[in-house]
This record gives C-alpha cells, sequence and structure tokens, in this order.
C-alpha cells in the first residue's frame, strides 16, 4: 500500500480524534477510530493502532477500554470535566462586559476543551442572548492593551462615553481624550473595571471597560506609585461598593443577626464583630459613596451607622431626601 501523505500525523490525528470524540460516557472501537483516521488520508491497521495508544498513555493520556459486545477506546481524563466546563461557560454567559458575538465564540472555544458531547450541552444551555449585553465591539481589543499598559508600566489614552436618555452614546469631558495610568482591572458585578490613577484630577478612578473606546498605548510612564504602588485588590474590592470612588474611612456599623451572612460576603470573615443580643456592631474600613448609603439603607432598620457622625448624619439626611421625594 502506497504511504499515504499525512501518515507522520497518525499520532497527533488520533490524540485529536479522543479527545475530541470520546469521552467516559462514548467510545469508539478501533474499526471506528480506523475509519475516522481516514478522514485525515491516514491509514491504521489493528496492530498499529495497539502500539499508537500505547503510546499516547506512555505520554499521559489517559486512554481506558470498555468491553461489551465490542472492545471500546476512550480519553477519561480531559484537561476540564463537564462541570468545570459549564461554570466556565456561565461565568462568559453572566459577563455583561461581553458582548453576545463574543460571548458566543468563547462559549465555542471552551466547548472545544472538552468532547464534542460535552460542546453540544454548552452550546444548548447558551442563554445569553436574553441577558443584558455591552454593544461595545472594541472591549477585547481594549481589554489586552490595558494589560500590556500594566505589564510594561506605561500610560494609555482613550475616549469614555455614558448614555443618555435618547440611548445615544456621549463622550465625556467635551471628546477630549482620558490620559490614565492602568494600574488593575478588576470584575465587579458582572461589569469589568479599570482602577486607574488620573493625573489631571490628581487621584484614583475607576472607568467601566465597556465604556472605553479606542484604548491606545502609550510611551510614557505610569504616575500613582504613591497612590497605588502596594495596591491589592481583594482589599481594595471589600471598600470600593460598586466602584465608586470615595474617602476609605473607618465606620462603625449596627446590624440585625439575620444580616451576619450578608457582612461576612461583604467583608469577609476577618471583619471585626461585637455581638449584642439581636444585635451585632462591626467595623470596617470603606469608600464612602452614595452606593455606599444605599447598601446600607436597603437593609431598612434592620442596619445603622453608628460613626463617624458625619457618616451617619449624611446617611440621615439622604434617607429624609427619599421620603420628602414620595410625599411630594
Amino acid at each position: 500500500m502506497p504511504r499515504l501523505p499525512n501518515q507522520k500525523l497518525k499520532l497527533i490525528y488520533l490524540a485529536r480524534i479522543l479527545s475530541e470524540r470520546t469521552d467516559k460516557y462514548h467510545a469508539l472501537t478501533l474499526s471506528e477510530i480506523s475509519a475516522a483516521l481516514g478522514e485525515y488520508a491516514i491509514s491504521a491497521e489493528r496492530k498499529s493502532l495497539y502500539d499508537d495508544i500505547e503510546s499516547l498513555r506512555l505520554c499521559g493520556y489517559d486512554i481506558k477500554v470498555t468491553r461489551d459486545s465490542h472492545v471500546r477506546y476512550y480519553l477519561d481524563t480531559h484537561k476540564f470535566d463537564l462541570a468545570e466546563l459549564r461554570l466556565l461557560s456561565d461565568a462568559v454567559q453572566s459577563s455583561k462586559f461581553l458582548t453576545q458575538k463574543k460571548s458566543r465564540e468563547l462559549i465555542k472555544k471552551i466547548g472545544e476543551l472538552g468532547s464534542k458531547y460535552e460542546a453540544a450541552q454548552l452550546n444548548r444551555q447558551d442563554f445569553s442572548a436574553n441577558r443584558l449585553k455591552t454593544e461595545n465591539e472594541e472591549i477585547y481589543n481594549n481589554i489586552v492593551t490595558v494589560h500590556t499598559a500594566i505589564s510594561e508600566n506605561k500610560k494609555i489614552r482613550c475616549h469614555y462615553f455614558e448614555w443618555n436618555s435618547h440611548k445615544q452614546r456621549i463622550l465625556r469631558k467635551n471628546g477630549d481624550e482620558y490620559i490614565l495610568s492602568p494600574w488593575a482591572l478588576l470584575w465587579d458585578d458582572e461589569f469589568y473595571y479599570l482602577v486607574a490613577y488620573d493625573s489631571d484630577a490628581n487621584k484614583i478612578k475607576h472607568f467601566r471597560v465597556d465604556k472605553m473606546l479606542r484604548v491606545k498605548l502609550m510611551d510614557e510612564k505610569r504616575e500613582g506609585d504613591g497612590a497605588l504602588g502596594d495596591f491589592d485588590a481583594a482589599l481594595y474590592s471589600k471598600r470600593v461598593f460598586n466602584m465608586y470612588g470615595g474617602e476609605p474611612t473607618n465606620v462603625r456599623i449596627l446590624a440585625d443577626n439575620s444580616l451576619a451572612g450578608v457582612v461576612l460576603d461583604r467583608f469577609g470573615t476577618d471583619v471585626t464583630i461585637l455581638n449584642h443580643g439581636d444585635k451585632f456592631e462591626f467595623c470596617a474600613k470603606v469608600m464612602i459613596s452614595p452606593t455606599f448609603y444605599s447598601w446600607v439603607m436597603g437593609f431598612g432598620n434592620k442596619m445603622k451607622i453608628l460613626s463617624p457622625e458625619s457618616v451617619a448624619n449624611e446617611a440621615a439626611s439622604i434617607a429624609q431626601e427619599i421620603v420628602d421625594t414620595y410625599k411630594n
């Protein structure tokens, strides 16, 4: 028999076939494996396949055998199991900063990490079409540019927009560019945020990545070492509410015992707690912002700011404004 042109690639295609077409619930006979190799213009005799499968095992492929009326082979261990693939797929689907198009592309690629049968299950469970998604197709390239700037210690320039009531994009700063020193990308409330130092404003700011346009890398070295040089993303996310900036302040809050889980979820188990019967007191450093006050008041009379007095008074003033709005 003449030697076919792809014969040297036999082991590579055999590994691909076992990876894509088999799992613990789907196995192939040697005849089916031979036919699959034939699709790539590769001939395979039974004896040579035994040797090839053994070679793949020696390379670390977890190839198992099942016996019923036929002897069948399958790859038992993929890089990701189905539960892990679903977890990754669900994270992509729920991410508001990804467009529907990009979400589907990523879910397809995630499916390729398992067998074709697992990929089919992921595709059947794609609910991204009914979810709130960004319309900014630039976001993927923007993320790459920001990561490059952080790793190379450089600034970026970009435009930033907001939506108006006519569903139109309106550029901030009258269309002028922002010159920013990026320090971190954080995922909060299903959105991706850039934490950056704004030299013009001389302070740390947050920017929704899906609202950034025409992000470009600059040659200038980034600034903000003093403010963000020892940046701790985990600690920072505990203090910031919905990525609103503000003055870091130690606050003391009284809460109903039913909110213990809420507080621990927000601030972690290392938060200081003092028990007072059916209530408890806790202390935490937070960024004082409108969303912090909204978070506290969202629990009604089950949570109350005790100190600092200025923060407690501001919360009371906001609550009174809300009462007055409904009275009017």
